[in-house]
């Protein structure tokens, strides 16, 4: 059986779903995560772990010894204040460490709007929101690192993650959810088990300083999707906003970007069919089976 090491830097539905894989991949884990928590044993799925609580201004000191000892690192936490707190905490040990892999989760979001043309890993990164523009400079700081250090870094750019338990269906169903009246303005997904596949695959399939798009195959307009979920669910059609009355910053940076991203290159690298090839077969499996 094989022995892993690994630690993770946020503890999400993506690193969840990843350690559940590494689980069932017969690995013998020792795994240690962060998180806003107090400092605790815990216990997932049939997984014990140690919870270490970190936050941007404290951490537990005792995570020092176990991210030492750590071979493979998740980074999953969202910059904070434009900063990565992870670089700024740990880029001593973690440069030090016999590192295996190293993966920092960011955002399509780097890229910017394309005006819903495609977007490959070589496209230009313009970010308009400020979740791109930090998302992009994290992203550089890593990159830097990984090369002065010479690093196993690998960068996953994420797009819109939904689950099983969190998806446009539960929204419908609540009745919360409005259609946004902006034409073509295209967005991708990807489904976190999917996500979770495809970090499985890299750990024994890697090749250091790649970016990598995550994304499903079919990028479709919110509207699209929207009505896709009220025919599976047979609802009547949202109300329809207009994109200038939108209030939540984050949906307005949200609708600021139109792209379609291009996941070729994750495909091809890591041989990987995708299990939802786009929200259609995605949301027909919630639906089935969850609903």
């Amino acid at each position: 059986m094989k022995k892993i090491n690994i630690f993770c830097f946020g503890f999400g539905q993506v690193a969840k779903n990843f350690v559940k894989k590494i689980y069932s991949g017969k690995y013998d884990i020792n795994l240690s995560v962060t998180s806003r928590e107090i400092t605790q044993k815990k216990k997932f799925d049939q997984i014990e772990y140690k919870n270490f609580l970190f936050t941007k201004n404290n951490y537990d000191k005792a995570l020092l010894e176990e991210l030492k000892k750590s071979d493979h690192i998740l980074i999953s936490i969202a910059p904070i204040d434009g900063e990565d707190i992870v670089i700024n905490n740990f880029q001593n040990i973690i440069q030090n460490n016999e590192l295996k892999w190293l993966t920092y989760l960011s955002a399509t979001s780097v890229y910017g709007d394309h005006e819903g043309s495609w977007v490959d890993e070589k496209s230009k990164t313009n970010p308009t929101s400020t979740n791109g523009i930090n998302r992009l400079k994290v992203e550089n700081s890593w990159k830097n690192l990984s090369i002065n250090k010479n690093l196993p870094l690998q960068i996953f750019r994420l797009s819109g993650i939904y689950s099983n338990q969190k998806n446009i269906l539960v929204r419908l169903k609540s009745g919360n959810l409005e259609i946004v009246n902006k034409k073509k303005h295209f967005f991708s997904r990807i489904h976190v088990d999917d996500i979770a596949n495809i970090l499985f695959k890299s750990l024994s399939k890697f090749k250091p300083n790649e970016i990598y798009n995550i994304s499903d195959d079919k990028p479709a307009t919110s509207e699209d999707v929207a009505l896709f979920g009220c025919k599976l669910l047979n609802l009547d059609r949202p109300k329809t906003i207009d994109v200038g009355s939108i209030e939540s910053e984050m949906l307005k940076n949200f609708y600021k970007d139109s792209k379609k991203v291009n996941n070729k290159k994750m495909k091809a690298f890591f041989e990987y069919e995708l299990k939802y090839p786009s929200y259609i077969e995605g949301l027909s499996y919630i639906k089935n089976n969850f609903s």
